[in-house]
C-alpha cells in the first residue's frame, strides 16, 4: 500500500480543540460536580460492549439527562464478573473493588435537560462478562422510566438520521473480526493477543466479492457478520479498492483494471458490491466503506508540473477516472441506507503542506459530486490507512522552536503545518466543513501499524543543540523519512480499535489488517497485476517522493496482501501501548 510524501514548494457540531482526556483507573483529571439533590436528576444509560477478546473488552456509555440541568456529573455502576477498567477516554474513571465510577472532564460536564453525553473504556475480564444492572447518576437511579434506550419497545425517535443512520456508527457498537485474518494471527507465536481484533476486509479485486478458491467472498463475510452480531449492533468494514489505474504513483499496489476501464470498474465491481450491502438479510448491520484509498491525492501531488510527477497520474488527471470512480462509489453505496462512506484523506506526511493540504480538499470535494453523488453521501473520512504516521507526537509540536528555528526548519517536519496524524485528521475535518460538508463529519485514524514502541521509543524530547537534534531525538515516528511507506522495519502496532477516542474521531481502526505486506522486496510473478516496487526494496536509495533516502523496508516480503510473518513478528514486538 503507497503512501508518500511530497516535498513543499518553499460529528461533531463543535469541534473540541483540546484532546480529549483519558484517565486509566485512578486518573488524576479534575472534574466538576455537582453535590446529589441539588437539581431533580432523571437520566438514562446505554451500556454497550463494542467488542470483546478472551481476557478484554471495550465498552461505549451514553448517559442521557432527563432531570434538571446538571453542572458535573459522577455515574456510578458495580460489577460482578471480576471486570477492571484498564484504560478509560472522555469520563475520569476509578475503581474500587466492582465498584466503578466515572466522572465527568472538563468538557462535559454541563448536561441540559435532553442532553447525552459518551464515554468509553477498555477493561479485563475472567470467566464472564456480566452486563452491569444498574447505574447511579449523582446519587440518582438510572433507566427507571419509560425512556430506557434500550428498552425495544420505545418507539422511534423522530430526530434519527434519515436512513436510520447514527452520528458515529462505532459508538455503541461490535466491530467485525475477520475469521480468515484472525486465523492467520492465532497461528503465529503470541498472535492470540491480538487475534480477537477487528480488521478492515479488503475488496481489492473483483474476484474478492465473489470469493472462491478457499476464500471468503462478501456474502460469506457478512453471513459471518450476522452470526457474530448477536442481539447488538456490529460494524462491518470493508475498503473498496480497485480503481481504474489504481496506485499510479507505484507499482507494488497496482491493481486488475487498466487507466480506461471505468465502465468495468461499474458494472462489474461497485455494482455487484452494492446490491448484495441492499440484501435485506443484511439491513440490521452497520457497513463502514472506505472508499479508493490511494487515488486521489495522487492527483494532487504526483501530476505535472511537481517533481514527483509520473506518466500514470497524469493520465489518471487527464481522462478523470479517479474522480469519476470515486463519485460512482459514493453514490451507489451511498444509497443503501446502512452503509457508511469514509473518503481516504491520505496523511499528514502527504498532504500536510500549504500546497497540498487545501487543494486535496478541494479535489474530495469535487470527488463527492461527481456521477451523481452528493456530500450528504460522505459519512466522513479516513486517515493514515495502511500508514505508519504516528497519532500524536508528544515531545515536540509544530509550534516549538530552537535557538529561534522553528520544528518547522527540521529535516524531518519540512515545512509541513502537522506533526502527526490526529492534529492533520482535526485540522482536514474543519477544512472540509468549511467547504460544505456536513459538519457532523466523522473521521477514522487507522492506527494497526503506527505505534512505534519498544526499546527505540523516545521516553522524552531531543537535545536542544539544534532544531534537528530536538525533533530526531524525540519523535516516536522512526521511519527514515516520512515518505517511506513499505513493510517499515522498527514499526508497531499502534492503539487498539475503539470509538470516538477524541475530538472529531469517530475510531481508532485497523483497516490494515496487522501481518499483510506492502508489496514484495523483489519481483514476484502474481496474477493479480501487483507489480514490484523499490520502495519495497531495503537496498533502495530512495526517489524525490522520498527525498533520496534509504526505503526502510524489510526483506524477504510478498506480494501486497499476502501474509508477512516477519512483519507480524515486528509489529508485535514494538506495539505501543505493549502487549
Amino acid at each position: 500500500m503507497t503512501r508518500r510524501t511530497t516535498p513543499p514548494s518553499a460529528r461533531h457540531t463543535a469541534l473540541i480543540t483540546a484532546c480529549a482526556v483519558i484517565a486509566a483507573a485512578g486518573g488524576t483529571a479534575a472534574a466538576l460536580t455537582t453535590p446529589a439533590g441539588a437539581a431533580a436528576a432523571g437520566c438514562t444509560v446505554d451500556y454497550k460492549v463494542t467488542n470483546q477478546w478472551s481476557t478484554g473488552f471495550g465498552a461505549a456509555v451514553t448517559v442521557t439527562n432527563t432531570g434538571d440541568p446538571v453542572n458535573g456529573w459522577k455515574l456510578e455502576w458495580s460489577y460482578a464478573g471480576g471486570q477492571r477498567v484498564t484504560q478509560g477516554w472522555n469520563a475520569e474513571i476509578t475503581q474500587a473493588g466492582a465498584a466503578v465510577t466515572a466522572k465527568n472532564v472538563s468538557y462535559n460536564g454541563t448536561l441540559a435537560t435532553g442532553a447525552s453525553t459518551g464515554f468509553g473504556f477498555n477493561a479485563s475480564y475472567s470467566g464472564s462478562n456480566a452486563l452491569p444492572t444498574a447505574f447511579k447518576l449523582n446519587g440518582v437511579t438510572c433507566n427507571a422510566g419509560p425512556t430506557d434506550p434500550t428498552d425495544p419497545t420505545d418507539p422511534p425517535d423522530p430526530t434519527d438520521p434519515p436512513g436510520g443512520r447514527v452520528d458515529n456508527p462505532y459508538a455503541g457498537a461490535k466491530v467485525y473480526v475477520n475469521p480468515e485474518w484472525s486465523a492467520k494471527a492465532a497461528a503465529e507465536p503470541g498472535g492470540s493477543r491480538i487475534a480477537g481484533q477487528p480488521t478492515g476486509v479488503w475488496l481489492d479485486r473483483t474476484a474478492a466479492v465473489a470469493g472462491g478458491n478457499g476464500t471468503m467472498g462478501l456474502r460469506a463475510h457478512l453471513d459471518e457478520a450476522l452470526r457474530q452480531k448477536g442481539a447488538g449492533e456490529l460494524v462491518v468494514q470493508l475498503v473498496i479498492y480497485n480503481l481504474p489505474g489504481r496506485d499510479c504513483a507505484a507499482l507494488a499496489s497496482n491493481g486488475e483494471l487498466g487507466p480506461t476501464e471505468i465502465d468495468a470498474y461499474k458494472t462489474q465491481y461497485i455494482n455487484p458490491i452494492a446490491a448484495i450491502l441492499g440484501d435485506p438479510k443484511y439491513a440490521g448491520l452497520r457497513i463502514v466503506t472506505t472508499v479508493e484509498i490511494d487515488s486521489l491525492p495522487n492527483l494532487v501531488t504526483n501530476v505535472t508540473p511537481r517533481a514527483t510527477a509520473t506518466p500514470n497520474c497524469d493520465t489518471m488527471k487527464a481522462n478523470g477516472n479517479y474522480i469519476k470512480g470515486v463519485g460512482y462509489a459514493l453514490n451507489k453505496l451511498g444509497a443503501v441506507p446502512t452503509v457508511y462512506n469514509y473518503v481516504d484523506a491520505g496523511h499528514h506526511g502527504w498532504l500536510g503542506w500549504d500546497d497540498n493540504f487545501g487543494a486535496s480538499a478541494e479535489l474530495f470535494k469535487q470527488a463527492a459530486t461527481a456521477e451523481g453523488s452528493s456530500l450528504a453521501k460522505v459519512h466522513g473520512f479516513i486517515v493514515n490507512t495502511a500508514n505508519y504516521s504516528a497519532l500524536k507526537e508528544d515531545h515536540f509540536t509544530i509550534d516549538d522552536s530552537v535557538n529561534g528555528t522553528s520544528v518547522r526548519q527540521s529535516k524531518w517536519v519540512d515545512w509541513n503545518r502537522y506533526t502527526d496524524e490526529l492534529s492533520y485528521a482535526q485540522a482536514m475535518r474543519a477544512k472540509l466543513v468549511s467547504l460544505g460538508f456536513d459538519s457532523g463529519l466523522g473521521m477514522l485514524i487507522d492506527t494497526s501499524r503506527n505505534g512505534w514502541g519498544g526499546t527505540a521509543r523516545p521516553s522524552a524530547p531531543g537535545a536542544r543543540t539544534s532544531v534537528d537534534t530536538f525533533v530526531d531525538g524525540g519523535r516516536y515516528d522512526r521511519r527514515i523519512h516520512l515518505g517511506n511507506w513499505c513493510n517499515q522495519a522498527g514499526a508497531g502496532l499502534g492503539e487498539r480499535p475503539r470509538s470516538a477516542p477524541a475530538a472529531g474521531i469517530d475510531a481508532y481502526v485497523w483497516m490494515k489488517p496487522p501481518g499483510e505486506s506492502d508489496g514484495s522486496s523483489k519481483a514476484i510473478p502474481n496474477d493479480e497485476g501487483k507489480g514490484f516496487d523499490r520502495m519495497c526494496d531495503p537496498t533502495y536509495t530512495g526517489n524525490p517522493r522520498n527525498n533520496n533516502n534509504m526505503s526502510g523496508a524489510l526483506g524477504n516480503a510478498p506480494v501486497s496482501g499476502h501474509w508477512f510473518s516477519a512483519q507480524f513478528q515486528e509489529l508485535m514486538k514494538n506495539a505501543h501501548p505493549a502487549l
